[in-house]
């Protein structure tokens, strides 16, 4: 190769070197000051952004919801606690009126409303359900001796009220009557289940003896077609406080050589004291009878 094609490869060479350095540079200052990115490119990742701020406000909606359902709750659970506490202390007022005759004026006027809802609700209803099972199921396991002196005594004024209060049906949307009838239907099916099984049945009552043949007929047409003994207040008698007079009346059928196996009332006095038997069965009694018999 000629002198002069040297020095031209040389030149071209050279010209190259300078031209493919300043490519490189240039290409360097363009990823230091920004980014390409095509269109495509950009619809993703405008539409990531979106679907992030989306995300966002659910959650925020999500948490408000879940703090107003939580402060709804905390106030239901307050409430409720309230309304135990209410009830509790209504029912352990209730308990010390029955086990001490106490009259209406030591409850506060907001038992009342708890009393009624008792029933309303169907509570009553239940616990007399709960306490004719348990009547029913110990009695399954047990038999009377065929001398008949093993006898059941059953309080027969749950069954003939002798409060004239319990008249007034149309109060709080006849919720005594429904309280009378509940009671009612379930003495009738203890009674009707003890005399299937042959247990001799003997019925007490605060009542006077003088009002013997109403009772008798009342009795009857309540679908108590037979008992062993009807035990009604002598003349004597009417001046006693209801628990001595069941104790004297228990103590003498003792002594007659009766054996008491088990006393069914809903009232105290009735079930306690000497001679009760060897079982007492308590049926709850409506609270709200305290306010109505005081009247």
């Amino acid at each position: 190769m000629s002198a002069y094609g040297h020095q031209m490869e040389r030149g071209y060479s050279a010209q190259s070197l300078s031209s493919g350095g300043g490519s490189e540079g240039e290409s360097h200052y363009i990823m230091e000051t920004g980014f390409y990115m095509t269109s495509f490119a950009a619809t993703i990742f405008i539409a990531a952004i979106a679907a992030v701020g989306v995300l966002l406000v659910t959650l925020l909606i999500t948490l408000t919801v879940m703090l107003q359902s939580c402060q709804s709750k905390s106030a239901g659970v307050i409430e409720t606690q309230k309304l135990d506490y209410e009830y509790n202390t209504c029912n352990t007022l209730a308990l010390q009126a029955e086990l001490n005759n106490f009259e209406a004026s030591h409850f506060p006027l907001s038992c009342r409303a708890l009393f009624f809802q008792y029933i309303e609700e169907g509570q009553y209803a239940r616990d007399l359900n709960s306490t004719m099972l348990v009547v029913e199921n110990h009695f399954k396991s047990v038999n009377p001796q065929d001398d008949r002196l093993d006898v059941v005594l059953m309080d027969i004024d749950d069954v003939l009220s002798s409060n004239p209060q319990y008249a007034n049906l149309s109060l709080q949307g006849n919720c005594i009557g429904d309280a009378k009838h509940l009671k009612h239907t379930t003495i009738l099916r203890i009674y009707m289940n003890l005399h299937a099984r042959g247990w001799p049945l003997i019925f007490l009552s605060r009542k006077p003896e003088r009002q013997r043949n109403i009772t008798v007929e009342r009795l009857v047409s309540a679908g108590y077609s037979d008992w062993s003994l009807l035990i009604m207040r002598s003349e004597e008698e009417l001046h006693m406080d209801a628990y001595e007079y069941f104790s004297r009346r228990r103590a003498a059928l003792t002594k007659e050589g009766f054996r008491i196996a088990a006393t069914i009332s809903s009232h105290y006095d009735a079930l306690t004291g000497p001679n009760s038997g060897k079982f007492i069965f308590k049926l709850p009694n409506p609270i709200h009878y305290y306010f109505w018999a005081s009247k």
